[in-house]
């Protein structure tokens, strides 16, 4: 069943994937993918909740430290029923937001194996320096590339990183 998903994926990618630099290839997975990602995090979760929800945990944060500060033990009971109350408000907007986490990771795993089958050991971008990371990552995985060079993981990271910001400023989500 998986070769038949990469098959249908070297069809509809393979081209493009063949004809292009792969960090413009990666670019463009990372783009598709990471915008459908905060595409699909922006329809299953309410948004406005949670940014209720920040707003109302910096609120009860600031009343639990004055209640420290000043040794208030009634403040300080308050604050602590107002944080178990927030805590069952952020438990209920993570079952939210489980779902598109459910959802995305199969497509994860198999895209990710898909690419690795085209970019295995290919330096996508190169830096001008030993990067120390990219080498402790690169030895962790046994990997021939050097500590210059970022491969295919590190720069769809990369790139749906900024599509992901970018909609998300886009759509207001915080």
């Amino acid at each position: 069943m998986i070769e038949g998903i990469y098959q249908f994926l070297d069809d509809v990618f393979g081209p493009f994937m063949m004809n292009y630099h792969p960090l413009w290839v990666i670019t463009l997975m990372g783009f598709i993918i990471g915008g459908f990602y905060t595409l699909l995090y922006y329809f299953f979760t309410d948004i406005e909740k949670q940014k209720k929800l920040q707003k109302l945990a910096k609120e009860v944060q600031k009343e639990m430290r004055e209640a420290q500060k000043s040794g208030d033990e009634k403040k300080l009971r308050k604050a602590q029923q107002k944080q178990l109350e927030l805590m069952k408000m952020q438990s209920e907007l993570m079952k939210q937001q489980m779902v598109p986490m459910f959802l995305t990771m199969p497509i994860f795993w198999i895209f990710f194996s898909w690419l690795r089958r085209w970019y295995t050991e290919v330096a996508i971008a190169k830096a001008p320096f030993n990067f120390f990371l990219f080498d402790w990552f690169h030895s962790m995985y046994h990997s021939a590339l050097s500590g210059s060079e970022l491969g295919y993981f590190g720069w769809y990271i990369l790139s749906s990183y900024v599509i992901g910001m970018v909609l998300r400023k886009l759509l207001d989500m915080g």
